[in-house]
């Protein structure tokens, strides 16, 4: 028998350009029976055109269930067939045109056609799709807020990290000796979050340096991220008190090559002997080659970065090395400023949310097997393409 309940519309939460075929499962969806879907277009004619067949495939595939729209989206039962029209090899959806569709079952020489259907694709303004993402993130930034409102109310936990606590040694020692400190930025530009992270640090760091009087050297790989440092460092001399000692060749250019870079630093470290090395950031081969030379000159390393191919060579040669996250915890930790305090417990927070959802999902997956159920389905897909 020809499929039957055959519906063709335009594909609901979408951009458009998209026509959605739904038709019901039957007694022809069998091993030797395929599919196949025949398009035409309409336009302004009165009559029907040609139909040509734009894909083929096994009666036992294409169902609802199979789809990654939601269940609160999902058109038809989970058992239907589905099929969604789009551009590509000889279709092209044009917003606003009317198309003509239509199902046919073919068992070796029989071919039986259902009804031609005609449908106009146009755009959405709203994913319904991706509602879940929408109260996901409002409940995160609920729980961020609230943090927030806490850390201003009282002080919060963190968690102690010694490589930020030996920052204030490491720069004390540096002025008994009265040898400089030289901080790295690590080998990305400002469009990455770890080089943000390195700046941030480095405005604390350099507060610190003005309120001691110490000499602070910053060698960079990329003109715009000595710019923003520079800035940087200028207003922590101002916050300091210390705007008179502010130098502008503080933060210099050295090189964008990789090694020609590293061999730089590396004359650095051996002429100034700086007291204190910080290698915040992200870094690749020339890690190894910074750190050693760092550690020949007897100088106190604290490194931070999130390139963990990197972190062995770090926790090798240094004397304290944050990981991963921990760099970007940093800036909360040294300033204790509420907004920033608040803001690292309420993403805190936000992380034991999905783990928890993790181990829900992972238990009612398992149930949903032992017992043949779908219902475990239903919460597992309102974490389905969470972005």
């Amino acid at each position: 028998m020809p499929p039957g309940q055959v519906q063709v519309f335009d594909t609901p939460n979408d951009g458009g350009k998209s026509l959605t075929v739904v038709w019901a499962a039957g007694s022809q969806d069998r091993e030797d029976v395929r599919y196949e879907i025949w398009f035409g277009e309409v336009g302004d004619s009165t009559e029907l055109g040609p139909l040509k067949v734009i894909a083929e495939f096994p009666a036992a595939t294409h169902y609802v269930r199979e789809s990654k729209q939601g269940w609160w989206t999902r058109v038809g039962a989970s058992t239907d067939h589905l099929f969604v029209v789009r551009n590509g090899k000889g279709v092209e959806l044009k917003d606003g045109v009317r198309y003509q569709v239509a199902v046919a079952s073919v068992r070796r020489a029989e071919r039986l056609v259902g009804p031609t259907i005609i449908a106009t694709p146009q755009a959405n303004w709203f994913n319904w799709n991706a509602v879940n993402n929408l109260v996901l993130a409002v409940l995160f930034g609920g729980l961020v807020f609230y943090s927030i409102g806490q850390a201003k109310k009282k002080e919060i936990f963190l968690r102690r990290i010694p490589g930020l606590d030996a920052v204030d040694e490491a720069i004390g020692r540096a002025t008994e000796l009265g040898k400089p400190i030289l901080y790295l930025t690590g080998a990305h530009d400002m469009s990455d979050p770890s080089t943000i992270a390195a700046a941030v640090i480095l405005g604390r760091v350099a507060k610190r340096t003005a309120s001691y009087e110490t000499e602070l050297m910053v060698p960079h790989r990329d003109p715009i991220t000595m710019a923003v440092c520079q800035e940087i460092t200028k207003q922590a001399y101002l916050e300091a008190g210390k705007p008179d000692l502010f130098k502008e060749d503080s933060n210099f250019f050295i090189t964008s090559d990789q090694f020609s870079y590293t061999a730089a630093v590396d004359g650095i470290m051996l002429r100034k002997k700086p007291a204190a090395n910080f290698f915040m950031g992200a870094y690749f081969a020339e890690s190894l080659l910074l750190t050693e030379t760092g550690a020949s000159t007897g100088a106190i390393q604290i490194a931070g970065t999130d390139s963990d191919h990197q972190l062995p060579f770090f926790v090798t040669t240094c004397d304290y090395t944050l990981i991963g996250e921990e760099l970007y915890a940093a800036s909360a930790y040294l300033s204790r400023e509420p907004v920033q305090m608040g803001t690292l417990r309420g993403q805190d927070l936000g992380k034991a949310v999905l783990l928890t959802a993790i181990g829900v999902g992972t238990a009612l997956a398992t149930l949903g097997v032992i017992l043949h159920a779908e219902w475990p389905q239903l919460f597992l897909e309102l974490f389905k393409d969470v972005k």
